[in-house]
């Protein structure tokens, strides 16, 4: 499943895998009101980068990093380019919700979503993936840490826009 197959995905419950361009243009209409966890996939292995981020700044802070360090975080043996969650123990948020503020974010607005920001500063960034999955009786950030957790012990390394584990 690390390697971000579609198949191997579908095969562990994952399901959507709009691009980003889609849920942007229908606001995220397509996806469910639950609790769970997402991947932004690549499309391709393709990982050319704007010299600035298109993300929203946040509470003032520019999202935008030099490109250099955007390489080093690159992990080009994997379609997974980010791991992260929505909704638990103190979070009401859904998929839903969360991948509304995402969109949102990626669109330029200042909104708080600051996990997954060099997501925003790749030139593709519309045609990437996003797959969800679904989660009933499972901590999304307990799955989650197990998701990035399994990622690191295959690739060494974080999923490339996830900053912290």
């Amino acid at each position: 499943m690390l390697s971000g197959k579609t198949q191997e995905l579908k095969n562990s419950s994952f399901e959507g895998f709009y691009t980003i361009g889609s849920l942007m243009k229908n606001s995220c209409s397509t996806i469910p009101r639950q609790k769970g966890v997402y991947l932004v996939l690549n499309h391709k292995n393709e990982h050319s980068f704007l010299d600035e981020n298109v993300g929203g700044h946040f509470k003032g802070k520019n999202p935008t990093l030099p490109i250099n360090k955007l390489i080093d975080n690159w992990v080009g043996k994997s379609r997974i380019l980010y791991i992260g969650k929505a909704g638990g123990i103190s979070s009401k948020a859904t998929l839903h919700s969360r991948l509304k503020q995402y969109m949102r974010f990626g669109s330029g607005e200042p909104e708080g979503h600051w996990g997954g920001r060099l997501i925003w500063q790749i030139k593709s960034n519309r045609k990437l993936l996003i797959a969800y999955k679904m989660l009933n009786g499972v901590e999304p950030r307990e799955y989650e840490k197990t998701l990035i957790s399994n990622f690191i012990e295959s690739y060494k390394k974080l999923p490339f826009a996830n900053l912290a584990h």
